[in-house]
């Protein structure tokens, strides 16, 4: 389990934050079928899988936060029997990862006011917390255009269309990520995830910066949905992931190079609000 979460998140087969630290979480739970002679030698398994799972995406602060507060609750803990380790090890795991799922769905409770009736939006990526969003506003009874991009080149975004067809309520199409520009004069607002916020720099899918400095150009507010804990400070440096240029050109590339960042920074100056579980941030 640890090694197939591992691949998926580099694969990124997961691209909701949110849904990629809750399965690198429970993927711990693999260790409490494992024997061991002692707590100390469980408790170095933990350790060493955990890393092994931060590894995977360092630039990930969902993931990183919720499985180095596993590790750190019951290394801290310092039990006596391997028993002791791996009850604890379950409640911390069942812990992170109800306040993980219940951070989402504060922070989509908070940002419904903010999505007025009939409005027209732009979305960017795959977010599990604007999709949430969108679920609950529709269930209230309001109804959106929304404008998703393509999130090239993995496509993401024709998931997130998929996702918002199906709901009562929403009127979705998707776009070109170069025609963002072209559409938002019709928008009210931007509504995008987030990876992190650290400091004054939002980093998210590549593509985020040129919505967000378009949109301000155009006078359309920006708006990012998350957990409060995605906004970190000191003691994390993100670490930007290059993924292999075969995603973008299939073919060969002959006398060129191929560049494919996975995220770009954008500074929160170009945001109209932020909305967390813990309510509208302030930078």
């Amino acid at each position: 389990m640890i090694d197939e979460t591992v691949e998926e998140i580099q694969e990124m087969q997961t691209h909701s934050s949110s849904v990629v630290a809750v399965n690198a979480t429970r993927a711990l739970e693999e260790l409490l079928d494992r024997e061991f002679a002692t707590a100390e030698e469980y408790v170095r398994a933990l350790e060493r899988n955990g890393s092994v799972l931060r590894r995977a995406n360092p630039s990930h602060a969902s993931l990183q936060n919720a499985v180095r507060q596993v590790v750190a609750a019951v290394t801290e803990a310092d039990p006596e029997t391997v028993t002791e380790a791996k009850i604890l090890t379950q409640e911390e795991i069942d812990a992170v990862v109800s306040r993980v799922e219940s951070a989402k769905e504060r922070a989509a409770e908070n940002a419904v006011s903010r999505l007025d009736d009939g409005a027209t939006l732009l979305t960017h990526d795959y977010s599990s917390t604007v999709i949430e969003a969108l679920e609950q506003a529709t269930d209230a009874g309001k109804t959106f255009e929304v404008y998703v991009t393509e999130a090239r080149p993995r496509y993401i975004g024709r998931k997130t269309a998929r996702r918002l067809a199906d709901l009562d309520g929403v009127e979705a199409t998707l776009i070109a990520d170069s025609a963002n520009g072209y559409y938002l004069e019709e928008c009210d607002r931007v509504v995008v995830g987030m990876d992190c916020i650290v400091e004054d720099t939002l980093y998210n899918r590549v593509g985020t910066f040129p919505i967000a400095a378009t949109a301000s150009e155009l006078d359309v507010p920006v708006t990012v949905l998350g957990s409060a804990s995605k906004i970190v400070g000191e003691g994390f440096v993100f670490e930007n992931e290059f993924r292999s240029g075969s995603e973008v050109m299939p073919e060969p590339a002959e006398g060129f190079d191929v560049e494919n960042p996975t995220y770009d920074a954008t500074p929160v100056a170009l945001l109209e609000s932020v909305i967390t579980d813990e309510g509208r941030e302030t930078f």
